[in-house]
């Protein structure tokens, strides 16, 4: 399936873009409000969607707070904790129900520096989907040990020659997406719903025509709270890759 027309640089010049970011959430109360001032700061336009699931931590709460100090931050909760796939694709059916143009996405934990969202939102100008890339040039982590360097680097290999794609950061998950990329891939066929999600929505954009770009970000390890990431996830992210090879993505 197509993408139909490709946006042009003067849709952006014109203004007529919406914009929405969705930011998971699960005990992230010592980020969320920082972090969304920080979008605030470098994107004022930007609307945010924080979807929580039920934050034992009262990140749901203090998410509710911001919504009544930040015009345009509005929170979806949700009863437990359900995955990020799934947390990504109720986002999804929300943006296209209101009419949003771009969407973005991005971890709540500041791994994702907020001041690399103008960057992100100029390469639509020319993209389907733009990822904030750890692996091209004037990208890289902080604050990693050997061990995760060398795990993160073999997952993005493996993923470009299993899935054919010519993308750096198969895995990042600081992403714009336009409209109808999203329309494209039909959020409720996605099968994954973990950190393997971005793989397959990638894979799946790439497939339907997107044009997609990367540029640099720095992404440095979390200071508040513990990663989420399981050696259960990584498993679960080699088991989509093989799925997708074989051509067992569509329901």
């Amino acid at each position: 399936m197509g993408l139909g027309r490709a946006w042009t640089c003067r849709d952006v010049e014109k203004g007529v873009m919406k914009k929405l970011l969705i930011i998971p959430t699960y005990n992230e109360k010592d980020n969320i409000a920082r972090l969304v001032r920080g979008v605030r700061e470098h994107v004022p336009d930007m609307r945010v969607l924080i979807i929580d699931d039920n934050s034992p931590d009262g990140t749901g709460r203090l998410a509710d707070e911001l919504t009544e100090k930040y015009e345009g931050v509005f929170v979806m909760h949700r009863a437990g904790k359900m995955g990020l796939g799934s947390a990504y694709v109720a986002g999804f059916k929300k943006a296209l129900a209101e009419g949003y143009d771009l969407v973005c996405q991005m971890d709540a934990d500041f791994s994702h520096d907020p001041s690399h969202l103008p960057a992100i939102l100029k390469g639509m100008e020319t993209h389907d989907v733009m990822i904030g890339s750890r692996y091209v040039k004037g990208g890289g982590t902080r604050n990693w040990g050997l061990h995760r360097r060398i795990l993160s680097r073999g997952s993005n290999f493996v993923a470009r020659m299993l899935l054919g794609v010519g993308v750096r950061d198969c895995t990042g998950g600081f992403r714009c997406y336009k409209r109808r990329v999203i329309e494209g891939i039909k959020p409720d066929t996605i099968f994954s719903n973990g950190y393997s999600f971005l793989e397959e929505v990638l894979y799946k954009a790439i497939k339907a025509g997107a044009r997609v770009g990367e540029t640099p970000i720095i992404f440095v390890e979390r200071e508040h709270g513990k990663s989420k990431i399981s050696k259960g996830e990584i498993f679960k992210a080699m088991f989509t890759l093989v799925r997708l090879r074989l051509g067992l993505h569509k329901r």
